[in-house]
């Protein structure tokens, strides 16, 4: 009994262990639930930085009656092939998001880019307006990263990329002349970027997405209608540990085996089949400073753009360089799927499962045949994936997706 009569007792050492456990068990209980409130948070944020760039292109379409060109910008003086650097001229290579910077609250950033730039404040022009070709880290504009270009949920920061995006304009259901559009771009023309009759014929073919490479295109020509087709896709940038979805195989040259063959990747192996997600240790990869979505201003398919080809979040493959052409697919560090902008510039989650057709079909091209089902004008092999990917194939949409 204490003096005052009234006994004093205080927690057992049990009784503090059961609490203890209590917590712990709640903690563990109510972690999960925080941490999936964090990515539906962050899954949000994407979806309105996506709706914000549609809302650019469509202020952008009012503005100049098209959408901004992906494969822009300024000619060399004499005649360059399409995949050279150069620091007198962007060569014709700047994705859509340049166009669009003053259209998504980057004003300052546009004033940079659209006028000459001296680096080094000596008194002499080290950049032309419109900038070097996108990989020049040394040019501010090229290795700034612009939040709204990010989505929150994927981790990739800093070197060795440049401004990373992970948003993509969507090419179409053909990697057929994604890298190269209608323009000529050869160090033998006699002009800068001449235009030829089969180069147009090509990209007519195959081109089917709402931007065409190095081709002004608009509105009117999205025949499928605005809410049915998709304008840009999400990607996820590479974290250097072998993402399958995140960077290139070194294929060799082998295009048209890629063409005859989306699977082609899948196929050889080169897919480690114990995680499906990685390329095989053995499997040859296309530099460490290729990664997907490491060059926000560039426009060739693997840094700003994306093809409804193979499903979301299957494999990008490649052939010899990330300046050739490539199986680029959509892809996402959220899960199950992936963001889509649509004409009309409403955002949706498109599913991994959505329905894809024949992954194995040959691409529609020029050469095409009835035989593969992809003759010019051929409905997409990639179903409903495939068809939300082309502007004009009058596919008939059942239902929502």
């Amino acid at each position: 009994m204490s003096r005052s009569g009234i006994a004093r007792r205080g927690f057992t050492l049990v009784e503090l262990l059961v609490v203890i456990a209590i917590i712990g068990v709640l903690v563990g209980l109510l972690l999960p639930a925080v941490q999936a409130a964090r990515e539906a948070a962050r899954r949000m944020s994407c979806s309105n930085n996506f709706k914000q760039i549609g809302l650019g292109i469509h202020n952008y379409h009012s503005a100049y009656d098209q959408l901004p060109i992906h494969g822009s910008g300024t000619a060399p003086a004499a005649p360059e092939w399409w995949w050279n650097g150069s620091t007198t001229s962007s060569n014709h290579r700047l994705s859509i998001f340049v166009g669009l910077t003053p259209f998504v609250e980057q004003q300052a950033m546009w004033e940079q880019i659209s006028n000459p730039m001296d680096v080094d404040k000596n008194g002499s022009i080290d950049y032309y307006a419109m900038g070097p070709t996108p990989q020049d880290i040394a040019y501010p504009p090229w290795a700034t990263t612009l939040a709204s270009l990010r989505c929150p949920s994927d981790p990739g920061v800093g070197l060795p990329s440049a401004g990373r995006t992970n948003y993509a304009a969507c090419l179409g259901d053909s990697m057929v002349n994604s890298q190269q559009g209608v323009l000529e771009v050869r160090n033998n023309s006699p002009v800068p970027y001449p235009k030829t009759q089969g180069l147009a014929e090509d990209s007519r073919a195959a081109d089917r997405g709402v931007f065409v490479p190095r081709a002004a295109s608009k509105f009117r020509d999205v025949l499928d209608g605005l809410a049915n087709t998709i304008m840009a896709g999400e990607i996820a940038t590479d974290l250097g540990d072998r993402d399958n979805r995140t960077i290139l195989t070194d294929n060799g040259n082998a295009v048209n085996n890629q063409r005859d063959n989306p699977s082609y990747c899948q196929d050889n192996p080169l897919i480690d089949p114990e995680r499906p997600r990685f390329w095989l240790a053995s499997a040859p990869i296309n530099g460490s400073t290729n990664g997907r979505g490491y060059r926000w201003a560039d426009f060739l398919p693997h840094y700003s753009g994306c093809h409804t080809i193979l499903p979301p979040n299957r494999e990008v493959c490649g052939v010899n360089n990330t300046g050739n052409t490539a199986i680029s697919t959509m892809s996402s560090r959220h899960q199950g799927g992936v963001h889509v902008l649509m004409g009309d510039g409403a955002v949706k989650f498109i599913t991994d499962s959505i329905e894809a057709g024949n992954s194995r079909n040959p691409m529609v091209h020029k050469g095409g045949t009835a035989g593969n089902l992809n003759v010019p004008g051929a409905k997409s092999p990639y179903g409903l994936w495939g068809a939300l990917g082309t502007r004009a194939g009058k596919e008939v949409l059942d239902g929502d997706f």
